[in-house]
């Protein structure tokens, strides 16, 4: 397994990601505890969750599952960085949301009881909050750091200009900030090359794209599709149905080169220099130990150019739509 710093910290995370979402909804407790026992076992020390997931309000389900193997022993603690997030709503009552310095508090200790740790490796921000100050959602991250109850601060689906924001009121707080920013990027959706990597690159901070495989899609969806193995409806249905021809281009390719689309798909993520490691999101075992073949898949300057042809990307802003 490669490690590499977690943005502009000194703190070293495995260059894949353990995404939990599924745990709970789609994978059994038994099983998921056995995941994360894999995980370890392959290296990879970095987990992502949010006190959201388990999809039942209030409930903390995955954190739970979470903090259940912690309890198990075996070292399974100190070996992990626990990554969870705050912003969802987990409560009908007005301040149980967001990022107000209530929030951050009253979350933080919830999270802690239920991953049954006394400390959280990287807490981020779910989404961006747009009414409250920054002022006091660093107070808030501070005063937090200080009792010892989180170790770095990380953001997800921020645009450019939060980013930006948020690290210009960390400064005046002589605060480090953001070390790192979770995004939707993956070959078909490209939009963070416009603003938000060359934000995180120029701020020192890591990039953990979500989604790597857009729901599916990119991991060969239409031949599964063919052996009768998935079945799409909805969102998912209407993707697929948008953009079949360039599937199809993406999978004949992958197929021309020797390599399964999912691999290739996050070997491409690899090859980009300002992510430090995607997140991968297995319901089975299989689906974690298939995810590794992208550490050994090296992509020359032909294969990411005809990717990049398949898949066009973005320029960085404001290049990108002026001259």
């Amino acid at each position: 397994m490669e490690y590499k710093h977690l943005g502009r910290s000194g703190l070293s995370v495995s260059r894949l990601c353990l995404g939990t979402m599924n745990f709970g909804p789609q994978t059994s407790e038994e099983d998921s505890h056995a995941i994360m026992d894999r995980a370890l076992e392959l290296g990879i020390n970095f987990f992502d969750t949010a006190n959201v997931y388990g999809w039942k309000k209030g409930e903390g389900l995955t954190e739970q599952i979470i903090g259940r193997w912690f309890a198990t022993g075996g070292g399974r603690r100190d070996k992990t960085v626990i990554a969870t997030k705050l912003y969802g709503s987990m409560s009908d009552w007005p301040n149980d949301t967001f990022l107000s310095a209530r929030n951050i508090r009253h979350a933080c200790d919830a999270s802690l009881k239920r991953l049954q740790t006394d400390h959280i490796d990287l807490y981020q921000m779910h989404h961006i909050d747009r009414k409250t100050p920054w002022d006091e959602i660093w107070e808030a991250m501070e005063v937090l750091r200080q009792q010892g109850k989180i170790l770095y601060v990380g953001s997800s689906n921020f645009a450019g200009w939060h980013i930006a924001k948020a690290q210009a009121a960390a400064g005046r707080r002589n605060f480090l900030g953001l070390v790192c920013e979770q995004s939707i990027y993956n070959l078909a959706t490209r939009a963070v090359e416009l603003e938000v990597l060359p934000a995180c690159e120029d701020y020192g901070v890591g990039v953990i794209p979500w989604s790597p495989l857009h729901g599916g899609l990119l991991g060969g969806v239409l031949r599964k599709e063919r052996e009768g193995k998935r079945r799409h409806t909805g969102r998912s249905k209407d993707a697929l149905e948008a953009r079949r021809d360039q599937i199809q281009a993406y999978e004949d390719y992958c197929s021309e080169i020797g390599r399964e689309p999912a691999t290739v798909a996050l070997a491409w993520l690899l090859h980009q220099p300002a992510v430090t490691a995607p997140i991968v999101g297995p319901r089975t075992m299989e689906q974690l130990n298939a995810s590794l073949d992208a550490l050994e898949l090296e992509l020359g300057p032909d294969e990411l150019a005809r990717l990049d042809e398949i898949w066009p990307g973005h320029k960085t802003a404001p290049e990108d739509y002026a001259w």
